[in-house]
């Protein structure tokens, strides 16, 4: 995947995990890191489970981003110590 796609597919991936843990987004630069990470770290449990990670700019890359970003924000809550509701 070119940068592009990555920057497209994590700003939008966090952007909807921040929505779905915080209640409320976080600032473009979080959302964007925050979705680039969880799209690593979605491929990386994906694998590890033997489905594909991210293949392209796609739905299913979409998700496992998602996926991905979710699971590190439930990490930076348990490490900061702030609840996630």
């Amino acid at each position: 995947m070119s940068i592009l796609a990555w920057v497209v597919l994590g700003l939008v991936a966090g952007f909807i995990s921040s929505k779905l843990v915080n209640r409320s987004g976080g600032s473009l630069g979080f959302d964007l890191v925050l979705g680039i990470v969880g799209a690593v770290v979605g491929g990386f449990l994906f694998n590890q489970f033997g489905a594909s990670g991210v293949s392209g700019l796609n739905l299913y890359s979409l998700l496992v981003a998602v996926i991905g970003a979710v699971v590190v924000l439930a990490i930076y809550h348990v490490f900061t110590g702030r609840r996630a509701l």
